[in-house]
């Protein structure tokens, strides 16, 4: 192999969606929308909770952080990804795929463990109402809000720097909409198989144990919820955690399907719709799940409007 070929400071060559390119205007337009959708929804959601009185709670707090989250998830792959619709090149420096992969981590381990830590507060709210003062105090959100960022920069840290000082081969074309872990492995001179292995292990903690304590909080919560007794509030509450595990098993299932898979196992295409799932559609979202249907973010709304 020649050194040229090895080399660490080859620019990469991003595919995107389609490779014929016949619809990059259009898709231009969707993702332009659907970005600025997603900004829009996160924003408005940050600047009520930050405003309103009534929203300073450990619930609110924490789904201000999931926006801010949002936000720059959205932003790691978005601009780049609408950018090359209308370029010729696809072009993304060995630096800039480096940070682009490090951020995207970061940033999906962060929201992974999150909503993990905001289904535990329902449980508490609910289940333990008494405790709620002391469980779910500011010095406790802000430990898990820390906890989240911390552990996932370290994470993404170790995957970005092994999988880049590895030797890359041919022409760096990358089979993906932006540098994500699992698209570059197929451009890499040696055998992954045992670095796929420590991929797998990071997913199912990650990604595996918040779902899995997700589903055993919101459960316990409708059982709670139907002993109780009353009707109105069963509605009101299925119909919260349904949308709410609606949105948690888009996010989860799709990065999962993503992240446990061996990469010779893995289809370019699927790879992409799957990407888009979890890297553009569940940002846009979150914002309206969380906050349409709840009505004291709408009751917010109006307060901060009149």
């Amino acid at each position: 192999m020649e050194s040229g070929n090895r080399s660490c400071g080859t620019d990469f060559t991003l595919v995107g969606l389609f490779q014929d390119g016949h619809m990059d205007t259009f898709l231009f337009t969707v993702i332009s929308i659907l970005f600025a959708v997603a900004l829009i929804g996160n924003i408005t959601l940050v600047i009520l909770i930050r405003l309103d009185q009534r929203l300073h709670t450990p619930m609110y707090f924490l789904l201000s952080q999931l926006s801010i989250m949002d936000m720059m998830y959205i932003s790691t792959t978005v601009p780049k990804m609408a950018a090359n619709f209308l370029s010729d090149t696809k072009a993304i420096s060995f630096l800039g795929c480096v940070i682009q992969a490090f951020v995207f981590l970061t940033l999906g381990g962060s929201e992974a463990l999150l909503l993990g830590f905001m289904s535990y507060d329902r449980y508490i709210a609910i289940c333990r109402p008494l405790h709620y003062p002391v469980l779910m105090s500011r010095k406790i959100c802000c430990s898990m809000v820390a906890s989240a960022w911390s552990s996932s920069s370290i994470t993404a840290s170790v995957h970005t720097v092994y999988v880049f000082q590895l030797p890359f081969c041919g022409s760096r074309m990358v089979n993906h909409f932006f540098c994500e872990v699992p698209s570059l492995l197929p451009l890499v001179c040696e055998d992954t198989s045992q670095y796929e292995h420590t991929v797998l292990v990071s997913g199912l903690v990650i990604l595996l144990l918040p779902f899995l304590a997700i589903l055993a909080s919101y459960a316990r919560v409708l059982v709670v919820v139907i002993q109780m007794g009353s009707g109105k509030g069963q509605s009101r509450a299925v119909s919260t955690c349904s949308s709410h595990l609606t949105v948690a098993s888009l996010f989860y299932v799709t990065t999962l399907s993503t992240y446990t898979q061996p990469h010779t196992l893995h289809s370019p295409g699927r790879d992409k719709v799957v990407a888009v799932l979890y890297s553009i559609v569940t940002p846009v979202l979150n914002p309206f799940i969380y906050s349409l249907r709840n009505k004291e973010v709408m009751g917010a709304l109006r307060r901060q409007m009149k």
